[in-house]
């Protein structure tokens, strides 16, 4: 056996025993095999589709010795295929596919039948009942669970040829039913469109083995939405034709010609929208294109109607407002108090500290006393209960305000069944994207008046689009921004730091003489960095702050990847927090155990937990095949196979942490970060700090943070829209309420 870079091609084949990890995006793993003549273990790192274990692998490459991670096996070519022998059949089984067998009970069967296992679930499930522990509501559990994957295991023999494997597989299934293959055969791009978690790599990785060319028509097409989703990826509506061209000849690897073909028959079928952007031609996604159309449509149509109470004496109001509160209103919140009560669609901005939840109280309060109809949303679990312990007014999750239905997959709440509200408030609002606002904006009732708060200088939202940037730079409804920070806040280095770094100022870094609540810790290099942070969330902060280091304590990152990045922080922290016992379950490339801090990272309608929800594990256990978490209080149970929608939370990104609030985070700024240093990245990550945030790194990577305003332009037509709703030339701005 070669042990270095030139060795020659060899053939290694060999069961999956684990999958350490795997790259959605772009098929990359890394394997645990038990490969034929060899006694150990192999490392095995390649690309595939899909991989689990339990699968049957034949893999050509090279031996390499790898600095850091020792003797690995290279696949240039790897090919998995369905389980025939009885480890396989047993991890397969295993593997959570069918409810009432999980690792233990699969030991049990295959010991008991072999590798006729599969046949005895079949043909004669009352067999099943000689395995001890098997009695008759699990056989019918089991059997009954078999039934449903009859056609899912034809579909599945196809799957695993194509590089696909036993969690998509089921949805595919329940995509398509019994048509899965023919619609695969036919048309494997559909897949892209319609299946959560397949993207345009996976189906043309599956188009590529069915046999369709690069450079054909139906693969072309589903190229050219597949570069704009990737354009949404950046937060993006839409983008310049030629830009599109560019990233569409870049991702397909065809020539331009081909891809204006395509992109011409995209027009035609609307699957795409054409239009102007400023003096830019741009392509949008047909629905995305429309429902920046709609937001427009739907502001225009709630600003224009009458207020839904009667007109208020604010000479009076003010004075009672400050009796009850005993509070001193500024100025400038006098007059956004004054401007919202006789507003019906209007924005307030700010940043930390400026009294933006003492103004939203103070006209709630006001509105309260009037018996106005109230209803408080925010677009995450999170910031609605801050909401609500803010205003001590019950705050819903945008979801649960519209009534999500699963089954429909929509909303129930909308223009035939509009919320009940004389006046809708809509907290953290940069956070909301195009799709959901117009979805919410639609459920506004005619009568109603809408206020929209949020911080203008955060990270705009995950998803497309820049909605509140766009209100705001519209100049289509009023909108009061609140900049003095006041004496009490000012008190507080966290927001003073927050209020430097958003005036492009280099905030301080010096070590404070005493107890303060915002530090800056050192860090040379990567390696240094990553000590440092395990060790103050595992010691040093809980030691001096008494803070709990998985409850209270979050590490926030620029971003996902590198030695500093969200991924290996949460290995070692997990490792240095609560490192697994034997109760544990490995997928998807991570470890899950009792006490682990977890988040989910895709809304899922079904189990009512969404994308940036924080869990903690309650459970794992092995003979059902299930995962138990805690969501604030809610057990959602996730089978095996499901475990591909969480990840460890212990470190999270600066962009998943928008709408929270932690006691304490820690934020690692490294000059490696360069791509994700900007202003509003590294002010979102601070803001996002009750009583204590620590900086650590390099000042030079803060001072590149501080300076950088560029935050890449997104490309969206709703500030258009709004301007001029009805596209008049003139582009006259309306007029304010």
């Amino acid at each position: 056996m070669g042990a270095g870079p030139d060795s020659t091609t060899e053939v290694l084949a060999g069961l999956v025993e684990r999958v350490t990890f795997h790259s959605e995006e772009s098929g990359f793993c890394v394997l645990r095999v038990k490969a034929r003549g060899h006694r150990d273990l192999v490392t095995t790192v390649g690309h595939a589709a899909m991989i689990s274990a339990g699968e049957w692998v034949t893999a050509s490459g090279v031996w390499v010795n790898d600095r850091t991670h020792g003797l690995q096996f290279k696949a240039h070519f790897l090919k998995s295929s369905a389980p025939s022998s009885l480890d396989g059949i047993e991890k397969y089984l295993g593997s959570g596919m069918i409810k009432g067998i999980g690792p233990v009970y699969a030991k049990r069967l295959v010991k008991m039948f072999g590798k006729d296992v599969f046949d005895i679930i079949e043909a004669s499930p009352d067999r099943l009942r000689e395995v001890d522990g098997i009695g008759p509501k699990r056989a019918d559990k089991i059997t009954s669970g078999w039934a449903d994957q009859k056609v899912i295991r034809e579909i599945m023999v196809f799957l695993h040829q194509h590089g696909v494997g036993t969690a998509r597989a089921v949805r595919i299934f329940k995509t398509y039913g019994t048509d899965a293959v023919q619609v695969m055969s036919e048309n494997p791009y559909r897949l892209a469109k319609d299946i959560r978690g397949i993207g345009f790599r996976t189906a043309d990785l599956i188009a590529e083995k069915l046999g369709i060319e690069k450079t054909a028509m139906i693969r072309v097409r589903a190229g050219i939405s597949f570069a704009l989703t990737e354009a949404m990826g950046d937060g993006h509506c839409g983008l310049p034709r030629k830009d599109l061209i560019g990233l569409a000849e870049k991702l397909l690897e065809v020539p331009a010609p081909l891809i204006e073909s395509a992109l011409a028959e995209e027009l035609l079928e609307e699957t795409v929208t054409l239009d102007r952007v400023g003096d830019a031609e741009c392509v949008f996604l047909t629905g995305l294109y429309l429902a920046e159309r709609g937001i427009a449509e739907q502001i225009q149509r709630i600003r224009s109607g009458p207020l839904p109470w009667p007109e208020i004496d604010a000479d009076k109001a003010l004075p009672w407002i400050e009796q009850k509160t005993g509070l001193d209103l500024a100025a400038s919140q006098v007059d956004a108090i004054r401007l919202a009560l006789r507003s019906k669609v209007m924005v307030i901005t700010g940043g930390p500290g400026v009294g933006k939840t003492t103004t939203v109280n103070s006209i709630l309060r006001i509105l309260a006393a009037k018996r106005v109809k109230l209803l408080l949303c925010a677009p995450t679990g999170r910031a609605a209960k801050r909401m609500t312990e803010a205003t001590t007014m019950e705050a819903k999750t945008i979801h649960r305000l519209l009534e999500f239905d699963p089954k429909a997959f929509g909303f129930k709440r909308d223009l035939e069944n509009p919320l009940d509200c004389d006046l809708l408030v809509i907290d953290e609002s940069s956070m909301v994207d195009v799709m959901l606002m117009q979805s919410l904006l639609k459920a506004v009732p005619d009568h109603a008046a809408l206020l929209i708060v949020g911080d203008i200088d955060q990270l705009p939202s995950v998803g497309p689009g820049q909605v509140l940037a766009d209100i705001i730079g519209s100049g289509a409804v009023p909108v009061v921004r609140l900049t003095e920070v006041f004496r009490q806040a000012a008190e507080s280095k966290i927001i003073t730091t927050a209020h430097a770094i958003n005036a492009g100022q280099m905030p301080d870094l010096t070590p404070p003489d005493g107890k303060t609540d915002f530090y800056f810790v050192p860090a040379a290099d990567p390696e240094q960095a990553v000590s440092r942070i395990v060790e103050l969330v595992s010691k040093r902060i809980p030691n001096r702050f008494g803070f709990d280091p998985i409850r209270d304590i979050q590490v926030l990152c620029p971003m996902n990847r590198g030695g500093v990045g969200a991924r290996s922080l949460n290995i070692e922290l997990q490792a240095a927090l609560n490192p697994a016992g034997e109760k544990k379950v490995e997928r998807f490339g991570w470890t899950f155990a009792p006490g682990d801090k977890v988040m989910q990272i895709e809304n899922d309608y079904d189990k009512d937990v969404y994308n940036g929800d924080i869990g903690t594990v309650e459970d794992v256990d092995l003979d059902e095949g299930e995962v138990a978490v805690d969501f604030d209080g809610r057990t959602v149970t996730f089978v095996f196979g499901e475990l591909d929608t969480l990840v460890p939370a212990y470190a999270a990104t600066i962009h998943k942490s928008q709408g929270s609030e932690y006691p304490a985070v820690v934020i690692p700024v490294m000059t490696q970060h360069y791509a994700m240093l900007q202003r509003n990245l590294i002010y979102t990550g601070v803001t996002r700090g009750k009583k204590l945030v620590v900086l650590v790194g390099q000042k030079k990577a803060v001072a590149i943070a501080v300076k950088n305003v560029s935050g890449r332009r997104r490309w969206s037509k709703l500030d258009e829209w709004l301007r001029d709703p009805t596209r008049n030339s003139d582009n006259r701005t309306p007029e304010y309420c």
